[in-house]
């Protein structure tokens, strides 16, 4: 159950992350999950271990208000690195 979570979750985030960053057109719904679950996992990582602010949770960990905003800051972040790299257009 906690994969179908984790992909719903990571659905969600990385739609909405797209949404933000205009890069809704360029993407599918495997990108979008696959950039929601690693720019959740990134937010973790940034947000969690290097700066040391709570709350920071990766999307598998529940379907939470928390997890979703944690997932779309890290998705967005993760977005604008891809295009400062030009792998999204």
């Amino acid at each position: 159950m906690s994969w179908i979570v984790l992909i719903l979750v990571g659905a969600l985030c990385g739609w909405l992350a797209s949404l933000i960053m205009k890069t809704d057109a360029q993407q599918g719904a495997v990108a979008n999950i696959l950039i929601g679950i690693v720019g959740a996992v990134l937010a973790q990582w940034i947000f969690g271990g290097l700066l040391g602010i709570g709350g920071a949770q990766v999307a598998g960990s529940g379907f939470s208000f928390w997890s979703i905003i944690w997932g779309v800051v890290g998705s967005v972040v993760l977005i604008a690195i891809l295009k400062a790299l030009r792998i999204l257009r």
